[in-house]
């Protein structure tokens, strides 16, 4: 009897950004420098002005890589709608969602690609930078994924970054499938899905009004659809770049719609990918 051949997939990088076009570029030089190149990216922005869109430019005119823009008007902080919208620019059936303060290791893809498995999301994980270092980083253009073992401790004991042998060890696919739901460590900043299984509970829910929880939300009702979870950890670390903390008025708000809906059992966004059925794309505003 014939064994089923697991399905490969074609990658999709959704990169979400708002006005922090040194970030992002840091965020796609090291995509640029991936020991695996087969993929494409799709940079989801929130609203951004010409600065983004200038920096976007030059960094398409010298991808290795496909690289599309896709934008939307500036109507306060709305990046599962920015997510939605990426994913549809996406040919690729299989996203990654990576932030645009997010700096990837050489081997993001590669391992994201080893652990992606049907029926199944992959949650990434994050090593936090300090203003201080980061500043440097974008200030003196430096490689931050491309640091030494030596280095990273230096920053480490300095307090510069909150972990450190998490970006050097690599723990084999081995018990990282999860049968239960989790909360833990969910992040959209670092988080691979099928395309089937978007589209299977209608994307990120866009009626989530201000910051927080609506990736939380988007993994719930993924699990409810019966999709289950692989933790990431010590394989798809990503280099987190540090930034002032978002107002989280709604936080409170959204984290109650997201505990009713693991109660409901909800699987379907209120408002998303569907929504956008046929709908032109905005031009970026030009300088």
């Amino acid at each position: 009897m014939k064994q089923a051949t697991q399905q490969q997939p074609s990658i999709s990088v959704v990169i979400t950004t708002y006005n922090r076009p040194d970030a992002l570029e840091a965020v796609v030089e090291a995509c640029f420098m991936q020991d695996d190149k087969n993929f494409e990216i799709i940079i989801a922005d929130d609203g951004s002005t010409a600065n983004t869109r200038d920096t976007i430019d030059c960094l398409r005119a010298r991808s290795p890589l496909p690289l599309k823009h896709v934008w939307q008007p500036d109507d306060g902080f709305r990046a599962a709608m920015a997510r939605n919208r990426g994913t549809l620019a996406a040919t690729g059936n299989y996203i990654i969602f990576l932030d645009g303060d997010c700096v990837p290791q050489r081997d993001f893809i590669a391992r994201h690609r080893a652990l992606a498995k049907p029926g199944f999301l992959v949650s990434g994980s994050r090593i936090l930078l300090s203003q201080a270092l980061t500043e440097r980083v974008l200030r003196e253009h430096i490689d931050v994924a491309a640091l030494s073992l030596l280095e990273r401790l230096r920053y480490r004991l300095r307090g510069d970054m909150n972990k450190v042998l998490q970006t050097m060890l690599r723990w084999p696919d081995l018990g990282r499938e999860r049968r239960t739901f989790s909360w833990r460590r969910i992040k959209s900043c670092n988080l691979a899905v099928w395309r089937e299984d978007l589209d299977k509970v209608n994307g990120f829910d866009e009626s989530f009004v201000g910051w927080g929880h609506e990736d939380s939300d988007l993994v719930v009702r993924l699990f409810h659809a019966g999709v289950l979870r692989k933790d990431g950890a010590m394989a798809t670390e990503v280099l987190h770049l540090w930034h002032r903390e978002a107002r989280r008025d709604e936080e409170s708000s959204n984290r109650k719609v997201v505990l009713q809906r693991a109660a409901d059992k909800t699987v379907q966004a209120t408002r998303g990918l569907r929504e956008h059925a046929g709908e032109a794309p905005f031009t970026p505003p030009a300088s």
